[in-house]
């Protein structure tokens, strides 16, 4: 699922990518970013796994919902 303007950028809200169980949530941004080439240009991507934010090295399985967010700035 892709949010703010993350979702402008891939062009959609969400999509299933099936992946081999076990990537990590790093690799699957890779992927991500290989298919929708402005989200490899918009710098970090805050991930989160099953509703909760996550680390990269998070391994990834079945059925898992995957969320990419922009980084917030506030002040």
């Amino acid at each position: 699922m892709y949010f703010a303007s993350y979702r402008e950028l891939a062009g959609v809200s969400e999509e299933v990518i099936c992946m081999a169980e076990g990537l990590s949530v790093d690799y699957l941004v890779n992927v991500v970013e290989e298919r929708h080439e402005p989200l490899s240009k918009a710098g970090r991507i805050l991930v989160a796994l099953n509703g909760e934010f996550t680390k990269p090295n998070s391994v990834l399985k079945d059925g898992d919902v995957v969320a990419l967010f922009p980084p917030v700035s506030g002040g």
